[in-house]
């Protein structure tokens, strides 16, 4: 019999966002990426979120290495918070080890991890892991498709990735390598990703959203083009810069990762453009509008962006006008529209123009759809599945998709957060939660876990916060001065202090027939049930409501 081999997915199946899996085999783990999500409005103050990197913690000795296959933060972002804690060698593409190495930098943790440059097609051992890495095209460049052999036969993990017959850098997913792995050794099991899965057709390719951008320069000569992107994204990037070129524009970026992600991909060669056409953005405004573009950060209206901060007037380097057009070469990610719209709002209240993904196709997804998704299963043609990368909604519809394509419904796996499936001479089975799957929250030089946190900032940013301050003398029976009201964020200031001395007389009058029936228990909840049905009866409204007892 050969080795079991078990696989347990520590993010990214139930939300687009912090991928990470723990592929382990004869006493040893190999990560299979380490990337964070993105908090939504349901998670206030929260800066990220992590995988269950507890799991990791507890089995530090075991770990050989982690294959990272692309540079998005919901693919490396969490690298920084592990090697806190932990200590293992990265294995990436030359520019995704950049973005990592910077990262880590950053942090000081640098020496915490060996970076190790991985190629289209190299073969290499991790640990007892034989790897080998295929080009695949995606938002972003260098992502590598991971064959990863095991006892158990082959696991492809197909990484974020579209099938673009015309990529700007000429690098397509390497369709022929997988279908002669497919039928020189079979591939045992595909882990692939599910973000398009409910879209039918093809995804469009990138290089059709150049001519769009060259038409967006063409049709603004006379104004200063800002054009915001992800600073990942350098295909984008390089067709912005182009037609900047092409324009007689110089170009200047703006946003501290878009500065750096340029910087590495004209090191690495993997964006060209002439020396005299690159500005620094201090130089921007020395130049007439029809000479220059900008590349921004913050297509995605994040606080603090570039491009939000610019919207706001609040921009060290550019003051945004009446002379701009600005593009937002993305769409908004979910959760993030309301966002994105009130930036849009405030730099079109500052007089400039904005093309968006609403108007012109300034854009097209990284993500394969049902028939790019079709085209790879019948090419690997695999024994067992399990739809990754998406929400609940994106994995069930890859799996029905995989079925109706014809594999038997027994042999595809839908598994969640926490999920270990294990691969053994009997087949695939999904032993159930390894993990509890919990969310762990980087709040500022925090690390939390539970949502009962976020509970109570959205109870406090949305309904404000009573404090209801008692002192009493139990020995005596009574109170030793009149309760009061302190409010935060309840009601206006005009009303606050009436309504603050009439819930102080209600709260006196419970307490006092409380500790007149000589009950010693309860006092605080007594306070609470008092103020809070006091506050509901009066405003409607349900703030949080703290009792503080003294008791003399």
């Amino acid at each position: 019999m050969a080795d079991p081999v078990q696989i347990t997915f520590l993010g990214g199946l139930g939300d687009i966002g912090r991928n990470c899996a723990a592929i382990e085999c004869r006493g040893e783990l190999l990560l299979l990426d380490c990337g964070v999500l993105f908090p939504d409005e349901d998670m206030p103050g929260a800066d990220f979120v992590l995988p269950d990197l507890e799991y990791l913690r507890d089995r530090a000795d075991r770990i050989v290495g982690c294959i990272c296959t692309h540079g998005h933060e919901d693919h490396i972002g969490a690298l920084s918070h592990a090697l806190q804690w932990l200590s293992f060698p990265v294995y990436a593409s030359p520019f995704t080890l950049g973005l990592v190495r910077n990262r880590l930098e950053e942090q000081g943790l640098i020496e915490r991890a060996s970076l190790n440059p991985i190629g289209d097609h190299d073969r290499i051992r991790v640990g007892s892991f034989d790897c080998e890495f295929i080009p695949v095209t995606h938002s972003v460049p260098s992502g590598l498709i991971s064959v990863i052999r095991t006892p158990q036969g082959v696991i492809l993990h197909s990484s974020d990735f579209k099938l673009d017959l015309n990529p700007i850098d000429g690098r397509r997913t390497d369709l022929a390598r997988i279908g002669a792995i497919a039928h020189d050794e079979g591939v045992r099991l595909l882990l692939c990703d599910s973000t398009n899965s409910e879209i039918p057709g093809s995804s469009r390719s990138e290089s059709e959203v150049g001519g769009v951008l060259r038409g967006v320069f063409a049709a603004h000569p006379a104004r200063r083009l800002v054009v915001a992107a992800f600073s990942s994204h350098i295909h984008r990037v390089q067709q912005v810069v182009d037609a900047a070129v092409a324009s007689g524009r110089k170009v200047a970026t703006l946003g501290l990762s878009m500065k750096r992600n340029f910087a590495l991909a004209r090191e690495l060669g993997l964006l060209q453009m002439p020396d005299h056409a690159f500005i620094d953005v201090s130089e921007a405004e020395q130049y007439p509008p029809p000479q220059v573009c900008v590349v921004a950060t913050g297509s995605q209206g994040e606080t603090r962006s570039a491009l939000a901060m610019a919207a706001t007037g609040d921009s060290r380097w550019i003051d945004v006008g009446p002379d701009d057009t600005v593009v937002l070469s993305s769409s908004p990610i979910p959760g993030n529209e309301a966002r994105v719209a009130r930036m849009i709002n405030n730099l079109v209240e500052r007089g400039a123009d904005v093309v968006h993904s609403g108007q012109l196709e300034v854009h097209t997804t990284g993500h394969g759809k049902q028939d790019e998704l079709r085209t790879l299963h019948t090419v690997a043609d695999p024994e067992y599945f399990v739809p990754v990368h998406g929400e609940v909604r994106h994995l069930a519809a890859h799996a029905d998709l995989a079925v109706k394509m014809g594999m038997p419904s027994d042999q595809v796996v839908l598994a969640r957060d926490g999920d270990q499936v294990e691969l053994s001479d009997r087949g695939l089975l999904n032993r159930g939660k390894a993990t509890s799957g919990e969310y762990y929250y980087v709040n500022g030089q925090l690390i939390e876990s539970g949502r009962e946190l976020f509970s109570e900032r959205s109870i406090l940013g949305g309904q404000g916060v009573v404090s209801v301050v008692v002192v009493l003398s139990r020995d005596e029976g009574r109170l030793l001065a009149r309760p009061r009201f302190e409010t935060k964020g309840w009601v206006g200031a005009d009303i606050a202090w009436q309504l603050e001395q009439a819930g102080a007389d209600e709260v006196a009058v419970a307490v006092e027939n409380h500790l007149a029936s000589g009950d010693e228990d309860g006092l605080e909840r007594l306070v609470r049930r008092a103020a809070g049905q006091f506050v509901n009866h009066n405003t409607g409204r349900r703030p949080m409501i703290v009792p503080i007892i003294f008791e003399f």
